[in-house]
């Protein structure tokens, strides 16, 4: 069953109603009943009882979303969110290198303790922390300077800054956010398919196809960089949808 995203929207946020100046649209958008004067909603068509939220010419009536436009806000609020779940987790690894470069000899003795008093229990399920990548890992940490470290914590934190800077943009349905995560994340995509050519995991995967799904979506159906016409044909194809716009045809064909 299709779904219905102007009375979905209105459903949650109410209607919106404006009385346009111009008689033969006013007249359109307007009735009488035995409770009084109703007004169609820009949204979803339906007469609300009440008198108008707005009035005055029809050129600043408010250009309300509907239909595609509210579906494609609901793709950029998941996009929004994902990227600020993703910059808060890179904030704290941030600060987590941030504070390992002040105190990496202590957390280094510390590991090194913990490591010998493990090192045991997973010899008896035949696994040796010796050769374990993360083990590996962890310890080559050790070995990098303070400097090196508070740069990646500093590099961390702009991936971060940005990432943010998305998600309120997108949320907002920004037009500069949604140019703004098509240029940042189709940067990190060659890393992200280097990433997979060294080690091949489902999340690797997964967050590779989500960020390509994302930049072809974005890109094409907000009609950046030129595509489908660009931004004239997407502020033309946002009028034609509006109520207003659709009303005033009508009255102009009768």
């Amino acid at each position: 069953m299709a779904i219905d995203w102007n009375r979905r929207t209105c459903a949650r946020k109410g209607h919106v109603t404006y009385a346009p100046d111009d008689p033969r649209l006013r007249i359109r958008l307007h009735g009488d009943t035995a409770l009084g004067e109703v007004w169609r909603c820009l949204r979803c068509g339906d007469f609300v009882l009440g008198e108008p939220q707005g009035s005055g010419p029809t050129a600043q009536a408010p250009l309300v979303p509907r239909g595609k436009v509210l579906r494609d806000l609901l793709v950029l609020r998941f996009l929004a969110f994902e990227r600020a779940v993703r910059g808060v987790f890179i904030v704290l690894v941030a600060v987590a290198v941030w504070k390992f470069s002040n105190s990496q000899d202590a957390v280094h003795r510390l590991f090194d303790e913990y490591l010998d008093v493990f090192r045991p229990v997973f010899q008896h399920f035949h696994y040796d922390l010796d050769h374990s990548p993360v083990v590996g890992t962890i310890q080559k940490a050790f070995g990098y300077r303070r400097s090196t470290l508070l740069t990646v914590a500093g590099l961390l934190l702009a991936y971060a800054l940005i990432e943010i800077v998305e998600a309120v943009g997108l949320w907002w349905a920004k037009r500069w956010a949604e140019y703004l995560t098509v240029v940042a994340t189709a940067a990190f995509l060659p890393l992200e398919v280097y990433e997979l050519t060294e080690h091949v995991s489902a999340v690797k995967i997964g967050t590779l196809v989500l960020n390509i799904l994302a930049v072809l979506y974005i890109a094409v159906t907000k009609r950046l960089f030129g595509l489908r016409g660009g931004r004239r044909a997407f502020d033309e194809e946002r009028r034609s949808d509006s109520l207003l716009e659709v009303e005033e045809k009508a009255g102009a064909l009768v």
